[in-house]
């Protein structure tokens, strides 16, 4: 059977995870996020940045143990020993990477409608098909449009930060106010933590890394890293030139602040960036999800025909077309914040899970060959997991009824297919 190709190095794995991060969540979410936590939005973005390095340690281990396609389902198999649970979080992984990527082409429709009277809808589906294009040509085409897409959505945010801390602010800022007092930093630590979230999605690309058991670790952290300390620095910058209350109310709160600090033609520039990072965030979403629909036909719990590898590409390109035409129908409908929240809902369960897996394996698989560890340890326990499904556990008490309803029944109609393909399993299986 045909495999996947290793074209990967530190620098592309280290771009993509960055590209993966720094995606269309800050362009879009920053606005909503200040308007909860105010001038202390920033205290928000630093807890952000520790959850996601806490979940990120737990991937980089587990990576260097296990490096394949269709990552947290082997993950949580040989941790928990549990078929149906395993299939659970992968279900969900995979099921957040299709609605992640058809909400934020709704995103890029709505950004591209100003400069270009096409229906929003229309530039979805376009955009969708476009680079699910790219995603079968192959993952090397994939990872330069990547690293091009990366380099131009990191220096909009840059420019940001440079606007922050050189246009003077004559009104006096406190970094520790919140109009809504703590509670609101939760709520906005809770809806910003979409824009952490990607990274995880590196190790679905396992198989198609140079060296993934050292490459993989040393990149989710480096990315985890790079993306934290950049998102902090701009929500310190935004404030500093709009009054949180303009941003809080602003469709393009980035265009707004650039347009604040450097005039009109700075508004199109960084709405021309948003459009870049929007595509980025779709494209890598859009890699990494068929690659998560692939590992899972490999491990024989989604069907077969997924696993299927084109000859001339070396792309799984069944997998490539699904998520197209998965994405596409439920680009028909959605509203980004809630979408945000509930593939947020969905990535907390995910990262308790993982998080668990690293404790319970540093037991059952002790001398297991791992290339990276999660750090401070006590004997074999390692501590910064505990507090990663400890963070976990408190996010999922702080969404609204309604997002806690979706996310619950995305997971019962895994169980549904997960007993269906099961069933037909066995039955191919007797006949055989």
């Amino acid at each position: 059977m045909a495999e996947l190709k290793r074209h990967m190095g530190l620098f592309q794995l280290t771009m993509y995870g960055v590209g993966l991060i720094l995606g269309a969540g800050i362009y879009v979410l920053i606005g909503e996020a200040v308007g909860f936590a105010g001038d202390s939005v920033w205290i928000a973005f630093v807890l952000g940045s520790i959850v996601a390095l806490f979940a990120g340690f737990s991937y980089a281990e587990l990576s260097s143990i296990f490096p394949k396609a269709g990552a947290e389902y082997v993950f949580i198999k040989n941790a928990f020993r549990n078929n149906f649970f395993a299939f659970l979080i992968g279900w969900l992984t995979s099921i957040t990477s299709i609605i992640t990527a058809a909400t934020v082409s709704l995103g890029f429709g709505g950004y591209f409608a100003e400069f270009v009277d096409v229906p929003i809808i229309i530039s979805a589906i376009g955009l969708l098909v476009v680079l699910s294009i790219v995603n079968f040509i192959g993952i090397r085409e994939s990872a330069w449009t990547n690293t091009i897409f990366t380099l131009i959505e990191s220096a909009g945010l840059i420019l940001i930060i440079v606007i922050g801390f050189t246009v003077s602010n004559p009104e006096p800022i406190n970094y520790l106010e919140s109009p809504s007092g703590f509670s609101g930093i939760v709520i906005a630590f809770v809806l910003i933590f979409f824009a952490f979230i990607g990274f995880e999605d590196m190790a679905n690309i396992a198989e198609e890394v140079k060296k993934p058991k050292k490459t993989i670790p040393r990149a989710i952290i480096l990315s985890v890293l790079i993306s934290g300390i950049i998102y902090i620095l701009v929500s310190l910058a935004v404030v500093r030139v709009v009054n949180w209350e303009e941003i809080a109310i602003s469709a393009a709160p980035m265009a707004l602040v650039a347009e604040k600090g450097l005039g009109s033609e700075a508004h199109i520039l960084l709405s021309s960036i948003a459009l870049f990072a929007i595509t980025n965030t779709v494209l890598i979403t859009l890699v990494a999800g068929s690659r998560m629909f692939y590992g899972m036909a490999k491990e024989r719990v989604y069907p077969q025909i997924l696993e299927k590898i084109h000859l001339k590409t070396k792309t799984p390109w069944v997998a490539v077309l699904v998520i197209l035409i998965a994405s596409v129908a439920f680009s028909l409908i959605g509203d980004i914040v809630i979408v945000a929240n509930i593939a947020v809902f969905a990535i907390v369960i995910t990262f308790a899970a993982i998080n668990l897996a690293v404790i319970i394996l540093r037991y059952t698989e002790p001398d297991i060959e791992r290339k990276f560890r999660v750090p401070i340890n006590i004997g074999k326990f390692p501590i910064l997991p505990l507090f990663g499904v400890g963070m976990s556990v408190y996010m999922g008490f702080q969404f609204e009824i309604e997002i806690i309803v979706a996310g619950v029944s995305i997971i019962g109609i895994g169980g549904i297919f997960f007993m269906i393909f099961k069933n037909k399993k066995i039955d191919g299986d007797l006949k055989q």
